[in-house]
């Protein structure tokens, strides 16, 4: 895997829709500052493809890897609920 700087750019642009998304669908409120559903949304995208890969399911096209992004989606939304979670149950609030 070539790491260039438009390929940096395009893993963050991609998180950041990615945590985006996460936070779409995961229901309810989260008490969450927008920073870390992106931060979320970067890490995920970076695990989601990185197990797309692993398990055969990213393939190199022009396009949109529609697998590889629901993968990225779901990890996002499961990391979300996690950290929505672990903050309400702490009793951290958010000013």
């Amino acid at each position: 895997m070539e790491f260039t700087v438009w390929g940096i750019i395009t893993a963050l642009v991609v998180g950041l829709i990615v945590g985006a998304l996460g936070r779409l669908v995961v229901p309810g409120r989260q008490n969450m500052p927008i920073w870390l559903h992106m931060l979320i949304g970067v890490g995920a995208a970076l695990l989601g493809t990185v197990l797309a890969r692993a398990m055969g399911i990213a393939t190199q096209t022009a396009g949109i890897d529609w697998a590889e992004l629901l993968v990225q989606v779901v990890l996002a939304a499961i990391a979300v609920a996690l950290v929505a979670g672990v903050g309400r149950r702490r009793g951290v609030t958010h000013r």
